[in-house]
């Protein structure tokens, strides 16, 4: 699972996926919205950073100024989660419960999230698990020392963070979530991107917005392109990023794409952000793993757990939750795919 740094510059993430044809000829206006090009008038465009990633609006509507406010919404709406969400925001309903241990009257949102995280969890076999921030707190430590030892924290140190996970050991309900260890803390950065991406998808589409792509740190295709064909997405080569290693086609699904070397703790790129929570261990299977699912909440969920699992369980998960296709890109560069 991946975990949320905080502020630091290590957090600042690579995005592995190119969307391709979609808005040719947008050029920034300082606001951080996009004035349409000629070939495609109807597209209005914002860009910036949601909960650490890259983020991007680009909504099909005929009208620019309602266009503009939607956008607008959306963003509110996306400041707003990110009060529930974000680690970076110590006032946030996250670091609060982090810093405390428990939360009373928890916000609807987190209680929802956190039970989703729980099914993702027992469905990959605890490979996914938003309990792992205590490891990413001790690699960050650990690396962050100038006399650090390149071999990584030792096993004891790894075993002691260790014990202060487990997904099962979060009490989540209406009135109160709380941790039965002190010492646990929760980062939901392995799915809530994607969490924020299907909401404000949710939210343009009750404003009867169509053709139109949503990316708060993952891959939303709200119908097809104007054009009548699939949003095209191209899965960056983790090895260089201007090579494209496959296409897929995007008409009411999601896409979200997990590598390691996104956030590395080391020079050499030996220890990375993603953790398996059954060894305290950084992934090292894959340079990355796509998948895409109905959801963008599905898809993140997925990518995250797909990159400490052999691809023979992964694939029996994807079958199993609903998600049509992932794509795992092997450490000498090769790709295998499979479909639901």
């Amino acid at each position: 699972m991946k975990p949320d740094g905080g502020p630091a510059g290590l957090m600042t993430r690579r995005r592995f996926i190119r969307i391709s044809g979609s808005v040719a000829g947008l050029a920034a206006l300082g606001a951080g919205f996009a004035r349409p090009g000629r070939a495609s008038p109807l597209f209005h465009e914002w860009r910036g950073v949601a909960l650490g990633a890259d983020a991007s609006l680009r909504i099909y509507h005929p009208d620019a100024a309602e266009a503009g406010r939607m956008i607008a919404d959306a963003l509110a709406e996306v400041r707003r989660l990110e009060r529930v969400f974000s680690l970076y925001d110590e006032a946030s309903a996250l670091s609060r419960l982090n810093r405390e241990g428990e939360l009373a009257d928890p916000p609807q949102e987190l209680v929802e999230l956190l039970a989703t995280s729980a099914r993702y969890a027992r469905a990959t076999g605890g490979a996914f698990d938003p309990t792992v921030q205590p490891l990413w707190a001790l690699y960050a430590k650990h690396f962050g020392m100038a006399d650090a030892d390149p071999n990584g924290p030792p096993p004891a140190a790894i075993g002691s963070a260790r014990a202060k996970c487990g997904y099962q050991r979060v009490t989540v309900d209406a009135g109160k979530v709380a941790f039965a260890q002190s010492g646990m803390a929760l980062t939901l950065n392995g799915i809530a991107q994607g969490y924020i991406t299907d909401r404000v998808a949710e939210l343009l589409r009750a404003r009867g917005v169509t053709h139109t792509l949503v990316d708060m740190g993952e891959t939303l295709a709200l119908d097809a392109h104007p054009a009548g064909r699939p949003w095209s997405i191209g899965i960056k080569d983790p090895r260089a990023e201007d090579r494209l290693l496959a296409t897929l086609a995007l008409d009411n699904q999601a896409v979200a794409t997990s590598g390691g070397y996104g956030t590395e703790f080391d020079a050499a790129g030996r220890f990375n952000h993603i953790f398996d929570p059954a060894t305290g261990l950084c992934a090292g299977r894959y340079l990355s793993v796509s998948v895409v699912a109905p959801t963008a909440t599905c898809a993140d969920a997925l990518s995250t757990a797909f990159s400490v699992m052999p691809v023979e369980r992964a694939v029996c998960v994807l079958k199993e939750v609903g998600a049509t296709r992932a794509c795992f890109v092997l450490m000498d560069g090769s790709m295998i795919e499979h479909s639901a």
